[in-house]
């Protein structure tokens, strides 16, 4: 049985993992902190816009295990904020949990508190890993899954400083590149003013912190919409990762999610101007702990691959995620998991590699990131089938599908039903 390494346990981690296990391999999953998911612990959003295309195109290639999850997890269904439609919204306290659950009884080796800080590489090939505490990792093939952000003296240098975020650095260090480690040169996302790097999207409210109004109506509707007066306006969208809600509506606005915590849709807001807003007079964050200052910076180390997610420069490495380009969300992130997975076994297997068609919303994701990550307009773009650019490009190439039958169909048609749950020999 081929042994597959996974260095990160996020979204596009666990998803790796789950499609190389289902395609027959011996899967280990490091992952340097304490719990599953990364920014997926403090995420939410699901399904909506083109993630809803994305979400049933790999339900029907037989990898829906995640999203699957999400949606019995979802606290609001099928909802609409500014700017999106169909939305679900999972709940931030319960997903980790079914998510680890589910690895474990897939017989996933998941190893934690697992930093990874060398690697053992000749002639392009990596043959172990090593964490920082002497623990030795072999496989046949890696997987890059250790994102792009942090570490702090990144948020400092390009950000706001630490903001304490879910990544946790200062407790369990931070974000160690496999890539990086293998001597291959990372390309660094832009801001479209040329600056680099690009800062998480959102921040959290501790929900119980807010009015009894403003808790009623996050709990009931799953959002809540409060206009700003002019003076209180904070201006941060130029700074986010999350170019889809970088709409005039999440400036004038104080935007709402129920996760669980009330993400308030900004990548920071000064606590003592929000403690102005009726209803939120008590208000204190949750996650990050200082939201009041910054988030997390991301987009510092992609890696270079092809659209079958094998990282050049490297014989057996692929990456998955925010590592393989400009793709921002959780859905994105389990789609290229999703690919890296199912290919690392098909590598170690001496098969030949796949690449999913562009006639589906998840393989011209793919392929248009790739392709724009040439340019340096590309650069200081961001991608999501939710919004900005690409979304504008489903729709114009008319793969932003809304008909789950129609969805399975074309899915059918490209002769890749099921094609991830397939064991491979």
């Amino acid at each position: 049985m081929k042994k597959i390494v996974i260095v990160g346990g996020g979204w596009s981690g666990c998803a790796a993992a789950i499609s190389a296990k289902k395609a027959g391999a011996d899967v280990t999953l490091l992952e340097r902190t304490d719990m599953l998911l990364g920014t997926g612990l403090v995420g939410g959003i699901m399904r909506n816009n083109g993630r809803y295309t994305a979400t049933e195109e790999i339900i029907a290639m037989g990898s829906g295990d995640l999203f699957e999850i999400c949606d019995k997890c979802s606290r609001h269904t099928n909802i609409e904020f500014p700017g999106h439609k169909h939305a679900n919204l999972y709940d931030i306290a319960k997903t980790h949990g079914e998510v680890l659950k589910h690895l474990e009884n897939l017989k996933i080796n998941i190893v934690f508190n697992s930093r990874i800080t060398k690697i053992d590489i000749k002639n392009e090939r990596i043959s172990s890993v090593e964490d920082a505490d002497g623990n030795l990792y072999e496989g046949d093939v890696f997987i890059d899954a250790t994102g792009t952000a942090g570490p702090i003296n990144n948020c400092t240098k390009y950000g706001n400083g630490c903001a304490m975020c879910i990544l946790r650095c200062p407790s369990f260090g931070g974000r160690v590149s496999i890539t990086g480690l293998a001597g291959i040169k990372e390309s660094m996302g832009t801001k479209a003013d040329g600056s680099i790097g690009a800062m998480s999207g959102s921040c959290k409210l501790y929900k119980e912190s807010l009015s009894e109004e403003i808790q009623k109506e996050l709990n009931e509707k799953g959002v809540a919409v409060i206009p700003l007066p002019k003076e209180l306006v904070e201006d941060h969208l130029g700074v986010k990762a999350c170019q889809q809600y970088a709409l005039p509506e999440f400036k004038d606005n104080v935007i709402l999610l129920d996760t669980g915590h009330a993400k308030l849709m900004t990548p920071y807001y000064n606590l003592q101007t929000l403690s102005k807003i009726p209803g939120f007079e008590y208000a204190r964050f949750e996650d990050p702990y200082a939201g009041g200052k910054g988030n997390s910076m991301r987009y510092f180390a992609m890696a270079p691959r092809d659209n079958k997610l094998k990282v050049e420069g490297a014989e057996n490495l692929f990456c998955c995620g925010e590592k393989a380009g400009l793709l921002v969300g959780h859905t994105e992130a389990i789609v290229t998991g999703t690919l890296a997975g199912h290919n690392s076994v098909r590598y170690a297997l001496q098969k030949d590699l796949l690449q999913l068609p562009d006639c589906l919303s998840t393989g011209d994701a793919i392929s248009y990131v790739k392709e724009k990550m040439t340019t340096k307009d590309g650069m200081s773009k961001k991608y999501t089938f939710s919004g900005s650019v690409y979304f504008e490009r489903m729709k114009e190439l008319g793969i932003y599908i809304k008909d789950k039958n129609e969805i399975i169909k074309r899915v059918e048609e490209c002769g890749l039903t099921n094609i991830f749950a397939i064991k491979l020999s």
